[in-house]
C-alpha cells in the first residue's frame, strides 16, 4: 500500500495507531467484494506478420487498453506488417477493408518501434494517447536486511510493462512512496536512511539526491502538483499527522489540516486547485478534499463504500480511483465529484496512466505483492511479470 493506514512504520502516537487499527480490524470482518465482468465491449484485433518479440510487445500494449488480440473472435481490425528489421504496420478495418494507416518506424530498437506502432493504433481507434513506453516508479523489496535488522526496500523504475527495470536508490534502508515531478525525470520519496523518515528528491538524469523535508516525527507521502511547483505531504511536526504544503525546494511550508486523527495519501486535481486525501476524522478512513489554497475539509460521497484509502485523481479530471481497505483489498473508481463507486479489481495502490484509462496497482498473489495493469473500462488485468521481488506503491509518470 501507499504510505498511510496499513503500511510502513511511522512515528505516530499510540492513540492514533490504536484508533485506526481498531477500525480496520472491525472492517476486516466485512464480506468480500464481487468483481463483475466489464460491461464495456472490447475490440477484437488480429496482429500478424511480426517476429515473436514484436508480436508479444504489441499484444501487451493493446490488451491493457481494452483490445482482444488474436483471441479467436472475429476481428474488427487487422494489424499487419513485418517485425524483421524495421517495424512496419498497416491497420485496416476488416468489415470495410479501409486502410486506416500504413507506416514504417525506422530507428531505435524493435521494442521502441513496436511501442510507437501500438500507440498509433490506440490513437487511431480510441482517440486517446497510447501509454506504451511510459515509465512507472515503485517500491521494491530486493531481499536482505541492513545492519539495523530492517527489511530493505528501495525505489525502482521501469517501463510501464515492467521492462528495463533499474534501481534508483541504494539507501540500504526503508524507502517508499515515490512521486514523480510532472514532465521531469525527478521524483520525491521517503526514506529511513537517517534516524527518522525524511523526504528526498532524486534526479534520475544526474543521480543526485537532495534531502528536502526533515522534521521530528513523520515526514512522508509527498505528492507534486501538476505544474511541478508545489508538494503536499504528511508531517507530524504539529502532533498528529496532518497535510502540509510547500514549494518543491522546501520553502513556504504551511499547514493545511489540523485534525487530531491521521491524514494520508494526498493527491492533486489536474488543475492544481484541490487536494484529495484520506482521513480518519470521521472515525474510519474516508476520502476528503481540501482547497490547495487552504480552507475546510469536505468529505466525498463514495456511494456507501467504506474504509476508503489511497485516492488517485485521473489526469483528465473525471475520476478518482481508490482502495477499499476491508476484507479483500479492492480497487474502486468513481466520478471525481463523488457518487456511485464501482469495484474494478482486487488490489491496492492505484495510480492512473497519463491517458486516464489504465491503472497500475498492486495485487497480492500467494503472499507476494506484484504490480499489474488494469484497463478500467474493460477490466483487463495484466501482471508485470518482468519485475521480480515484492513490488508495490507504483507511481505512473505524467
Amino acid at each position: 500500500m501507499k504510505p498511510g493506514f496499513l503500511s510502513a512504520p511511522f512515528a505516530h502516537t499510540a492513540a492514533v495507531i490504536l484508533s485506526v487499527t481498531l477500525s480496520l480490524l472491525a472492517a476486516a470482518q466485512d464480506g468480500g467484494v464481487t468483481i463483475t465482468k466489464g460491461a464495456v465491449r472490447t475490440i477484437p484485433i488480429s496482429v500478424t506478420g511480426y517476429s515473436d518479440e514484436v508480436r508479444k510487445i504489441l499484444e501487451f500494449d493493446l490488451f491493457v487498453v481494452g483490445f482482444e488480440v488474436n483471441s479467436g473472435a472475429a476481428p474488427q481490425y487487422r494489424l499487419a506488417g513485418s517485425g524483421q528489421g524495421e517495424v512496419r504496420g498497416a491497420l485496416s478495418d476488416v468489415n470495410t477493408q479501409q486502410v486506416l494507416f500504413s507506416r514504417a518506424y525506422p530507428g531505435g530498437s524493435p521494442r521502441a518501434q513496436a511501442h510507437a506502432l501500438a500507440n498509433n493504433v490506440v490513437k487511431s481507434l480510441l482517440q486517446i494517447p497510447g501509454i506504451a513506453g511510459t515509465k512507472i516508479a515503485f517500491r521494491n523489496l530486493p531481499g536482505g536486511r541492513n545492519v539495523r535488522g530492517e527489511l530493505v526496500s528501495e525505489i525502482w523504475a521501469s517501463d510501464c510493462d515492467g521492462a528495463n527495470a533499474v534501481a534508483l536508490t541504494g539507501d540500504g534502508s526503508i524507502s517508499f512512496g515515490p512521486s514523480w515531478v510532472p514532465g521531469q525525470l525527478k521524483l520525491f520519496y521517503t526514506s529511513f536512511r537517517g534516524s527518522r523518515p525524511e523526504i528526498y528528491l532524486q534526479d534520475l538524469r544526474s543521480g543526485s539526491r537532495t534531502r528536502v523535508f526533515s522534521f521530528p516525527g513523520t515526514s512522508s507521502s509527498p505528492a507534486v502538483s501538476p505544474d511541478g511547483s508545489k508538494v503536499v505531504m504528511v508531517l507530524s511536526r504539529g502532533g498528529s499527522p496532518d497535510l502540509w504544503l510547500a514549494n518543491v525546494d522546501g520553502s513556504g511550508l504551511r499547514q493545511l489540516t489540523t485534525t487530531k486523527e491521521l491524514e494520508a495519501s494526498p493527491c492533486w486535481s489536474p488543475d492544481g486547485r484541490t487536494i484529495c486525501f484520506t482521513s480518519a476524522e470521521g472515525g474510519r478512513p474516508s476520502l476528503y478534499t481540501i482547497p490547495a489554497s487552504g480552507g475546510a475539509m469536505k468529505r466525498l460521497n463514495t456511494g456507501g463504500v467504506t474504509q476508503c484509502t489511497e485516492p488517485d485523481w485521473s489526469p483528465d479530471g473525471q475520476w478518482i480511483a481508490f482502495t477499499r481497505a476491508a476484507g479483500e483489498f479492492t480497487i474502486y473508481v468513481m466520478p471525481a465529484s463523488g457518487g456511485s463507486a464501482e469495484a474494478k479489481a482486487a488490489g491496492e495502490d492505484p495510480s492512473w496512466s497519463p491517458n486516464s484509462r489504465t491503472l497500475v496497482f498492486t495485487r497480492r498473489v500467494g503472499g507476494e505483492r506484484r504490480l499489474s495493469l488494469l484497463d478500467v473500462p474493460s477490466k483487463h488485468v495484466k501482471d508485470l511479470t518482468r519485475i521480480s521481488g515484492g513490488c508495490s506503491q507504483a507511481s505512473w509518470s505524467k
